[in-house]
This record gives structure tokens, C-alpha cells and sequence, in this order.
């Protein structure tokens, strides 16, 4: 071998493992409620947000945890709440979090059941509250795991007139969207604060589903046919929205 083909070799070596190095191992814990949860569906939203990032064919080796709950408000997330949800968080966190190489990542969808009238525990829950919650459930989690990443995604549109064992109407999609500027206000402070830990996800799922009954189960309420939970092809492009945003997100 001439040495200048030796050299040649060498530097494309040096490429492909500088390259091959980014490829990172990264875990990522779900939470959220019912929607995240996706009881009864055969592609939860976390598992199409996986697969989505899976064919991206940037890490190594992508694992993750569904912590979605049925009826969870912010206020169940709480350190010490009696359903004990962060205790579950944690527990899924440090099942994923045994190779040090892997990126751990929290990927944060809650305000559906905060947003609700009267039902869901704590609801209604005022924006103000709504940040001291979510701040809180934050930064216990940048605490316990210091190399993690948190990533909020803002909650999807439901119609005006959902009314099950719980109330929403339109005060409480009035009150959901009143919680955007929430989110953006936390991913600011933390920019500020502690860079690149707490960052903006998904911002598109409230117009795009907004209307969009065939995405979703119909459901008989008190207040006539309702539109809450996202059907398999609801989940299945909510899915491709988180994987899109986590994507996009990590890359800052």
C-alpha cells in the first residue's frame, strides 16, 4: 500500500468512526394520560413516535417506556402524589437509564385533564397553576438525572361539547389553549437557566387535529357524540408529530 493511499484510508476510517460516534443509544420515557396511554389501540402514540425515530437512522439503539395514565392531570405527576406517577416515571427511567452512552430523554404531554371544568383531580387548573406544576415535576427530573432532556409537547384539540365522567366544553378547551403560552414561557426560562435541557416539542397537533373527527373515537356523551381520544390513524400521525418534534428538538 503507497503511503498516500495509506493516508487516504486512514481519513475515511477517522470519517466513519467520528460518524458512527454520533449514532447514540437513546431511551425515552412518555408521559402524559389517556392519549399517550392508548388503551385499546394496536400503535400507541409512543410507539409510532419510535418507530418514526427509528427509521430516522440516528441512534444506535432507541428503547422507551410508556408512562401515559388514563384521567392524569399535572397534579398526579407531583413528587409524592398519592397515585404516585413520578415514582413510576422514575422507576421506567432507571430501567432505561443502565448504559451510560444512551440519551435520556422525557417526552411531556399533559393539559387535557388539567383543562377539564370539574373531574379529573385538581381540575380546573389555572395557567398559573399549570406552570408551577409542570416547573416542578421538571425540575425534580433535571435534578435526579443529570444528563437528561425534557421535551414538551402541547396537548391536541378535543371538541367543544366533550362531556363524559368528566367536564370540559368549550371553557375547558378554552382554558387548554390558554396553556401554550405556558409552555413556551417554561422552555424560555430554562433557555435561560439551564441551556438545552427543556425544550419546545410539538406545536402542530391542536390545528391539525382541530375538526378532524375522523381521527378520532366518537364517543356518546351528555352533551351528544364527543370527540376526545385519537382512533388507530389518529394516534399513528400524533405518533409521527412527537417523533418529528423529538427529532428536531434533540438536534438543538
Amino acid at each position: 500500500m503507497t503511503r498516500r493511499l495509506f493516508f487516504s484510508v486512514a481519513i475515511l476510517m477517522m470519517f466513519n468512526t467520528a460518524a458512527w460516534a454520533q449514532r447514540k443509544n437513546i431511551s425515552i420515557v412518555f408521559i402524559g394520560n389517556s392519549i399517550t396511554e392508548g388503551e385499546g389501540l394496536k400503535v400507541t402514540p409512543p410507539m409510532q413516535a419510535a418507530a418514526y425515530l427509528e427509521k430516522q437512522a440516528k441512534f444506535k439503539k432507541l428503547r422507551f417506556s410508556n408512562q401515559g395514565v388514563s384521567g392524569a392531570t399535572t397534579l398526579d405527576f407531583l413528587p409524592g402524589a398519592k397515585r404516585g406517577l413520578l415514582d413510576r416515571v422514575e422507576k421506567a427511567a432507571d430501567e432505561l437509564n443502565t448504559r451510560k452512552s444512551a440519551r435520556l430523554v422525557f417526552s411531556v404531554k399533559l393539559g387535557t385533564n388539567d383543562s377539564a371544568i370539574e373531574g379529573p383531580h385538581g381540575a380546573p387548573v389555572s395557567s398559573d397553576q399549570y406552570e408551577r406544576n409542570l416547573k416542578t415535576i421538571i425540575d425534580r427530573l433535571l435534578s435526579r438525572y443529570p444528563k437528561s432532556r425534557v421535551i414538551l409537547h402541547c396537548p391536541i384539540w378535543y371538541s367543544p361539547n366533550t362531556y363524559n365522567r368528566s367536564r370540559y366544553l368549550q371553557e375547558g378547551l378554552d382554558r387548554l389553549q390558554g396553556y401554550f403560552p405556558v409552555i413556551e414561557r417554561i422552555v424560555a426560562g430554562y433557555a435561560a437557566s439551564q441551556p438545552g435541557r427543556v425544550l419546545a416539542g410539538d406545536k402542530e397537533g391542536f390545528e391539525f387535529f382541530k375538526g378532524r373527527e375522523s381521527l378520532f373515537f366518537a364517543e356518546k356523551g351528555n352533551a351528544g357524540t364527543f370527540f376526545l381520544h385519537p382512533n388507530d390513524e389518529g394516534a399513528i400521525a400524533l405518533g409521527n408529530l412527537w417523533g418529528k418534534a423529538i427529532q428536531a428538538a434533540l438536534k438543538k
